[in-house]
């Protein structure tokens, strides 16, 4: 396939606005369906996961690679809800371009301005789609002045609408100036007819906008526009597309996917406004034998290719999703994992069509493609020629905001929860797993509690693993105000050899921090050497569970200052016991304290809820440390406890309409209130008389 002829794209947005819709629309179009999918009855080819089904939303990434005019079109339809946004920056960090829908409905949203900056990440072109035009309360123009106000670019459209709501019926051509008129059904054939009397005006000014954009974009096209005040169509197309990929501007269609109005066109304007993989930058990367940077091309003599989405199939086993990105790839071709070192063998390639798929032999520069039953590779890894190794680097991810308890249902589940979660791990760079190792809990950390939720719904449909999920325990700790000293002794005689150990130890605290000193202060032998080891030993043990609350206790140090032994009977084990002992007592004197955890939170949301978001963070304890303005919006950083903001994810979804978004990370511990010491205690004792 000619590299000029490849156009990589992701289609972008908020959840709810219609990409799904879009992409279905196009393969119908494209004669790859008989019908356009919805979405809403379960029909869709792009979100045919079990649990996007069930959700109705898109929760992966897909790829459908399209003909149409000999071009090969790859479309990447992403998700678009808060939770799943790590997704789309995936899917965008291997498309050359993108097209960004926004709701004729509800405009812009925080989740599109958020993929809008992963775009800008990533330098691409783009193209917007102004969707929903026949729902009702569709406004075209409050939609561009949305665009206008949320990117700071000024939008340039390519069509207008004729109508809106249900009178909703075509679009004009800036171009062309024709009315393209369709039919009620969706087969899209539209009629091309002269542009409504009451349009003429509106149509004329918003074409003097597209082609003085236009010209500007080449010295010779602003020439000629000066001289005459026009360009011919071709002009104006030439113009565009170089201001597209330049992103001198951004040039907006309209319709509606449900009807196929305007589907049709996009395609048309993806060929022939955004970029092929030869216009692209130079992919930077490593090359592997001299350590050197380097500039990837599709035209260079070796192969490279980067693999941006690993699934999981219960019946193929491992897909892997990748674009190519110089040379071509045959089957039966061995590969080099340049990120694991390890040799791969390319025996299935195919071409993607959301859950269908065509077998090819060879894909080459530019192309997108999945092979399946590859051993080592992993998402974000590199295969590349085995004499010429090069990796390119991946790509960082937010990190996970949320975690909850992960508990099987049963003993079967118990055995195959693990294995099913690394699988999904896979799949969803976006998810960490680990095991507490102070309350045993099995922690799966993601973007948001859906994301949870979506994963405990996998687990069930693809492994047939059950599990509750719950919110995780809060790691107090313990840690001491004051100083105190004691004995601690023990004797036992019950006939035989007995048992002796007798310590005195001095406890005292330490910065917030500083976690556990041991210190020796014995002279004389009266504790002998080979016994000193065990009374540290048996203050560590003792302090995991604390003396007060069950939590372990930190930031204190405890000083062996004198004992005695007896000849016979005083063993490593007899020490040990005596120092727990001693070490329990003391403790108990030296005011003991509950600690809590102190979240950094950095909090970014539209202008319109920073009252209500910093009086909710004022509700939990916390404390703002200040507020930067942003392009879209205020930027809050704040610090709460961890306690308080266990659900903070779908609460701040509430309070801002879905508009806000927050990441956090643990930041130190600070006492934890006196008046809900007692309120932990009890509920820690509770859950051990239960547990």
């Amino acid at each position: 396939m000619d590299t000029q002829m490849i156009r990589n794209v992701a289609f972008i947005s908020h959840g709810g606005a219609g990409k799904t819709s879009l992409v279905e629309a196009i393969l119908f179009n494209a004669g790859i369906t008989k019908r356009i999918g919805d979405i809403e009855n379960g029909t869709s080819v792009m979100d045919y996961d079990p649990v996007e089904i069930s959700r109705k939303l898109s929760i992966n990434l897909k790829s459908a690679t399209v003909e149409w005019n000999k071009y090969l079109l790859n479309i990447i339809d992403t998700p678009g809800y808060a939770n799943f946004l790590h997704e789309t920056k995936v899917a965008l960090s291997a498309a050359g371009s993108a097209v960004v829908i926004a709701s004729a409905i509800t405009g812009i949203k925080a989740e599109t301005e958020r993929v809008w900056e992963y775009a800008d990440e990533f330098s691409l072109a783009r193209l917007i789609f102004v969707n929903k035009m026949d729902k009702e309360r569709a406004d075209f123009l409050h939609a561009l002045a949305d665009i206008e106000k949320a990117f700071k670019t000024t939008p340039i459209p390519l069509y207008l609408p004729i109508g809106a709501e249900d009178s909703f019926k075509g679009v004009v051509d800036l171009i062309q100036m024709k009315a393209l008129i369709y039919p009620d059904d969706a087969s899209a054939n539209y009629k091309v007819q002269d542009i409504p009397s009451d349009m003429k005006a509106e149509a004329e000014r918003y074409r003097n906008k597209l082609v003085e954009a236009a010209s500007e974009t080449d010295d010779a096209l602003i020439e000629k526009y000066l001289d005459s005040g026009e360009l011919t169509d071709d002009e104006i197309k030439k113009g565009v597309r170089e201001g597209t990929i330049t992103k001198k501007f951004i040039p907006v269609l309209c319709g509606s996917a449900t009807k196929n109005i305007g589907a049709k066109l996009l395609l048309e304007s993806i060929i022939k406004y955004l970029p092929s993989p030869a216009d692209e930058s130079p992919r930077p990367a490593t090359d592997m034998k001299s350590k050197n940077q380097i500039f990837v091309k599709p035209t260079d003599n070796f192969v490279s290719a980067y693999v941006f989405k690993t699934f999981t199939d219960p019946f193929a086993g491992k897909l892997t999703l990748f674009r190519v990105l110089s040379g071509s790839i045959k089957n039966e071709t061995e590969l080099l994992n340049s990120m694991k070192g390890e040799k791969e063998r390319i025996t299935q390639l195919n071409l993607m069509q959301g859950k269908n798929s065509i077998k090819v032999d060879e894909v080459t520069a530019g192309q997108i493609a999945m092979v399946s039953k590859l051993r080592y590779t992993e998402t974000f890894d590199t295969l590349c020629s085995v004499n010429n190794p090069v990796s390119f680097e991946k790509i960082i991810l937010n990190d996970p905001v949320i975690a909850f308890s992960i508990v099987p249902k049963s003993k079967e589940d118990e055995d195959k929860v693990s294995t099913a979660l690394h699988k999904l791990l896979e799949e969803d760079p976006g998810l960490h797993i680990r095991r507490d190792p102070e309350t045993s809990e099995l922690l799966l950390s993601g973007m948001g509690q859906m994301h949870i939720e979506t994963v405990v719904e996998k687990l069930h449909k693809k492994f047939n693993v059950q599990v509750d999920m719950k919110a995780p325990k809060v790691p107090y700790r313990e840690t001491i105000k004051g100083k105190a000293s004691g004995q601690g002794k023990y004797k036992k005689q019950s006939g035989g050899r007995g048992q002796y150990g007798d310590v005195w130890l001095e406890i005292t605290p330490l910065d917030r921090g500083a976690g556990f000193e041991f210190e020796d202060r014995i002279v004389g032998g009266v504790v002998p050497r080979n016994y000193i080891p065990a009374v540290e030993k048996g203050v560590r043990e003792t302090m995991l569970e604390g003396v007060f609350s069950g939590y372990p206790m930190v930031d204190f140090k405890i000083a062996l200052y004198d004992g005695s032994y007896h000849s016979v009977d005083s063993s490593e084990m007899a020490f040990k016991v005596a120092a727990s002992m001693a070490y329990k007592k003391i403790a108990m004197d030296a005011k003991p304290i509950l600690l809590e955890p102190i979240m950094n939170l950095d909090v970014f949301i539209p202008e319109e809820y920073v009252g209500n978001v910093i009086g909710d963070l004022n509700s939990r304890r916390g404390r703002i440390l200040n507020v930067e303005p942003q392009t879209s919006g205020q930027h809050i950083r704040a610090q709460a406890p961890m306690s308080e903001i266990l659900t903070y994810a779908p609460d701040l979804r509430s309070m801002t309409g879905g508009h806000g978004m927050f990441t956090m990370e643990f930041a130190y511990y600070e006492e934890l209130p006196s008046h809900l010491t007692e309120k932990v205690v009890s509920a820690r004792n509770e859950e051990k008389n239960t547990g």
